[in-house]
């Protein structure tokens, strides 16, 4: 069975609208199924195309121009690929983002990552907090596993608690560490200098870690920062399954949601400045493993040097 978040279907790209394209600044691979494809295309777009990819050591990948642009975007931001063959024609990685996965047995969930703008705006500006619905039956019927059935049930509380609406964002939060067995402690500054440390790609980033102070999420703005919670739990607690690594990854989704409220309260206070600082949080951070994997480290050994919390809710 296929899952998704309720706004998972509303989702379109909005190509050259978008003022941070997935086209630059990220290096493109191309899948061995559709290099073979792009190698057969003929004329003098063919050619381009060829022209456009370099084939080494880990594959093929689109060479990107000096101002690390795909080759094949326009200035005024539109595919020439798709304008000449089709969104069939692309790879798969642009065909999926800014698509994610995380596959269970017999299950796999769908998602959408917030370093895309358009996503970004559904996940935060949903009336409502994100529920998981079916959208196809692939047929796979096996049944999941304790471990699994386990860790979704513990998600699926943590998402309660995230969206509980009689709460303050602060005591949702709170709920949602209690909840999953895990300990954050209240200073922010305190990771300024462990996510400085973090490989980084953008000064807007640089600027943003210069200015973190200790600033709570600013009120009235408790449901859009229930969703971005929700996001990050949704996405990363299914990867506790490999490093069993819930605990951690609960505090990351909380210590992320603090950090983007942090930024988002010292400034104007707008849906889309909260949408831009998501965005540049999640492409910084969430989409490097590297980053992802520190920051874990870092909350792990906060996790060791703080006695276990005493569970004051069932969510």
């Amino acid at each position: 069975m296929l899952y998704a978040p309720d706004y998972y279907p509303h989702f379109q790209c909005i190509a050259a609208d978008c003022r941070h394209s997935c086209c630059v600044g990220w290096e493109i691979d191309i899948d061995a199924d559709t290099r073979a494809a792009y190698a057969d295309v003929p004329g003098e777009f063919g050619q381009r195309l060829a022209d456009s990819i370099i084939d080494d050591a880990d594959g093929a990948h689109f060479r990107l121009t000096p101002d690390e642009r795909c080759p094949l975007l326009r200035e005024d931001g539109l595919c020439r690929l798709i304008l000449h063959l089709g969104e069939d024609a692309l790879c798969q990685i642009c065909a999926d983002h800014p698509r994610f996965r995380n596959f269970f047995s017999g299950r796999t969930e769908l998602g959408l990552g917030l370093c895309c703008e358009a996503a970004g705006k559904l996940i935060l500006s949903a009336p409502a907090p994100m529920q998981l619905i079916a959208i196809a039956d692939d047929g796979d019927c096996d049944p999941l596993t304790e471990d699994e059935r386990e860790l979704l049930a513990l998600r699926a509380r943590a998402l309660i608690c995230a969206g509980n609406p009689t709460l303050p964002i602060a005591a949702r939060m709170a709920e949602v560490l209690d909840c999953c067995g895990a300990v954050l402690p209240d200073s922010l500054l305190a990771w300024r200098p462990i996510y400085a440390a973090c490989n980084r790609l953008d000064p807007l980033w640089d600027a943003e870690l210069d200015a973190l102070d200790e600033l709570p999420i600013p009120p009235g703005w408790d449901e859009p920062f229930s969703r971005l919670l929700g996001y990050f739990l949704y996405r990363h607690l299914p990867d506790a399954l490999t490093d069993g690594r819930t605990a951690e990854r609960t505090a990351f989704a909380v210590l992320s949601t603090r950090i983007v409220g942090a930024r988002f309260a010292a400034g104007e206070q707008n849906l889309a400045r909260l949408i831009e600082l998501a965005r540049l949080y999640s492409s910084e951070i969430e989409y490097d493993t590297d980053n992802v994997d520190a920051l874990l480290d870092a909350i792990a050994a906060v996790q060791t040097q703080s006695e276990p919390c005493e569970r004051k809710t069932l969510c």
